[in-house]
């Protein structure tokens, strides 16, 4: 049976693939249990150094779990802040107004060339400078600042591509029945595009949430990658911290991936055809209302 994309296998492909897949699986295992020799040689595998973890509350409510608070704090705030920053910025792209789209272009290529760390370390200096901000809370303020700015960059180009990518009957259908520019854009071009966006605008927001982790790095931030640091020089077990610290980071971000696999499967089904037509009379009630009467007479 062959498909329009490949042809089916014969006996030869299905018998190399499975020789491939045997060699893939025995390498892996290889790999495998020379990882867990050299660890259990160098004696990181003893269960003195991952107690602390599995037998009792300590570790996680000194430093896991401030430090989890503390990273989905910073990427939260940097999420609610950058996706409409990311929009408008994206939209304004897109203007017919060269005042609008010029100066809207120069911020996103301006702040996607450069590193968010450098954009965090700006943000520590402008705000112990020009604000009152206390010194506590500074570091919080410049994570931020600094995802704010880089991310919202990125989100904007995303959000314009999106909308590129839609057929121009669209936009095109929506003015011939007498929608201005900014219900086309409202109405017809954003909704339609969330769903192609959606896969692209999550990767980013992992991104957000592991860029937490330059914060604690560079501006003493106490995130959770700073806290297993600290973790580490109280309890000795690096590869252990380190270990438990990469299986959160995985959970959250699987966890943001998860969800937004559910919601883009939910919009792609509530935007399946009923077969219902609209009308003239429910056209003309999204058009301007000084177009209601052309609409009746064209119809």
């Amino acid at each position: 049976m062959s498909s329009l994309l490949y042809d089916a296998q014969g006996p030869r492909a299905k018998r190399r693939n499975v020789l491939f897949t045997a060699v893939f699986v025995v390498a892996l295992a290889a790999v495998v249990w020379w990882v867990y020799t050299s660890l259990d040689d160098k004696g990181q595998l003893e269960w003195t150094l991952w107690k602390p973890f599995f037998a009792g509350t300590e570790a996680w409510s000194t430093y896991l779990w401030p430090g989890l608070q503390n990273t989905l704090k910073a990427a939260a705030l940097a999420m609610v802040i950058a996706l409409p920053l990311g929009a408008v910025l994206g939209i304004a792209r897109l203007s017919d107004h060269r005042w609008v789209r010029v100066p809207a272009s120069v911020v996103v290529e301006f702040f996607r060339a450069i590193p968010v760390l450098v954009l965090m370390i700006f943000g520590v200096a402008l705000y112990a400078k020009y604000t009152n901000i206390s010194s506590d809370d500074r570091p919080l303020y410049a994570v931020v600042t600094g995802l704010v700015l880089y991310n919202a960059a990125v989100l904007a180009e995303i959000v314009r591509a999106g909308i590129l990518a839609l057929p121009k009957g669209q936009a095109e259908a929506a003015v011939a029945i007498g929608l201005r520019k900014n219900q086309v854009m409202r109405l017809i071009l954003l909704p339609q595009s969330v769903t192609a966006m959606l896969p692209a605008i999550v990767s980013q927001l992992v991104v957000i949430v592991k860029d937490t982790a330059l914060g604690g790095a560079v501006l003493t931030y106490p995130e959770l990658l700073s806290s297993a640091n600290t973790m580490i020089g109280y309890y000795g077990n690096t590869i252990a911290s380190f270990t438990v610290v990469a299986v959160i980071f995985i959970a959250v971000n699987f966890s943001l991936t998860s969800f937004a696999s559910w919601l883009e499967g939910r919009l792609r089904r509530g935007k399946k055809s009923t077969g219902a037509v609209l009308g003239a009379d429910a056209a003309a009630e999204l058009a301007a209302p000084g177009d209601h009467e052309d609409l009746q007479k064209t119809s």
